[in-house]
């Protein structure tokens, strides 16, 4: 039997795990660190067998998927080089790519690094609250290298179908950063942004739907989150100053009473949004794939 070996069983990884059972003829081997996690893991079912030596397991483990925090996958990838079996697929699910790929050129000829990003998340974390249903009509994102092998892309792909990701998008790792910069990243900075106005906690009481909506992210891993945001500075930090720009405009033109000008940004913004919704409910978004 086959091994897939996941590393990290946190939200994501014992996600994963889960999700991964039954796939083909692999074995799937969730590697812990806490004997919280691992007694949580065992009680769930979250993988076919766990283990806290995740280095005894990488010689015989034909896929390893690191689900680590970034700094965790770039240290696991330098310390433990040596010991991934030979014609393996390693991938992770970090959320910025160019950094960790950058990384994985430690690692030796004929082990194939592949970078992903699961388009998953909750506003909670840890293995308490993975759920092989996660990935459910979610993007698979892919950030293959000049070199990698055409079997291990298409045992990627089985892999998203097995987890019943709604599509795969292959991308490079620098589109990626710059995507997820806008997409993901931004929209968490706007989050904490509002969160850590004074006033947050006098609102009880008028706070609606929109106003949960927009603050519900914020309630995130500082540590993670500080390592996303400063590996990705460069882009973040553009569309950062994007935002300041059309906050400002926003900010003007209400104070200056012109209604003309005002409708007329706010019809822009609903018909973009509206355009892209009705897009995606055709499917006629097309994206890069398999």
């Amino acid at each position: 039997m086959k091994k897939i070996l996941v590393v990290g069983l946190g939200l994501i990884g014992g996600s994963l795990a889960m999700a991964l059972r039954g796939f083909e003829d692999f074995e799937v081997v969730g590697a812990v660190r806490s004997q919280a996690t691992h007694d949580k893991a065992e009680a769930m079912g979250a993988a076919d067998r766990l283990t806290f030596d995740p280095a005894a397991e990488l010689p015989g483990a034909d896929v390893v998927v690191l689900c680590q925090d970034p700094a965790g996958i770039i240290a696991f990838l330098e310390e433990h080089r040596d010991r991934f079996k030979p014609g393996c697929l390693v991938w992770d699910v970090c959320g910025v790519k160019t950094a960790v790929m950058e990384a994985a050129k430690c690692l030796p000829d004929g082990v194939d690094f592949i970078g992903c990003h699961p388009m998953a998340g909750k506003e909670v974390s840890g293995i308490a609250n993975a759920e092989g249903t996660l990935f459910r009509n979610t993007h698979f994102i892919v950030t293959p290298g000049p070199y990698a092998a055409a079997e291990h892309l298409e045992l990627l792909r089985r892999m998203a179908d097995h987890c019943r990701f709604g599509d795969v998008i292959v991308t490079t790792p620098e589109r990626h950063d710059q995507m997820i910069a806008y997409t993901s990243q931004l929209m968490h900075v706007i989050a904490v942004s509002v969160c850590a106005d004074e006033g947050l906690f006098s609102c009880k009481g008028f706070e609606g739907g929109s106003f949960r909506d927009c603050t519900r992210v914020a309630a995130l891993d500082p540590a993670m989150w500080t390592q996303l945001f400063t590996l990705n500075a460069p882009a973040l930090s553009q569309v950062l100053e994007g935002l300041e720009g059309r906050l400002r405009q926003y900010r003007q033109v209400i104070q200056s009473g012109d209604r003309e000008t005002l409708s007329a940004l706010l019809a822009q913004a609903s018909g973009r949004k509206k355009q892209i919704d009705l897009e995606r409910a055709r499917g006629d978004d097309v994206r890069p794939s398999f």
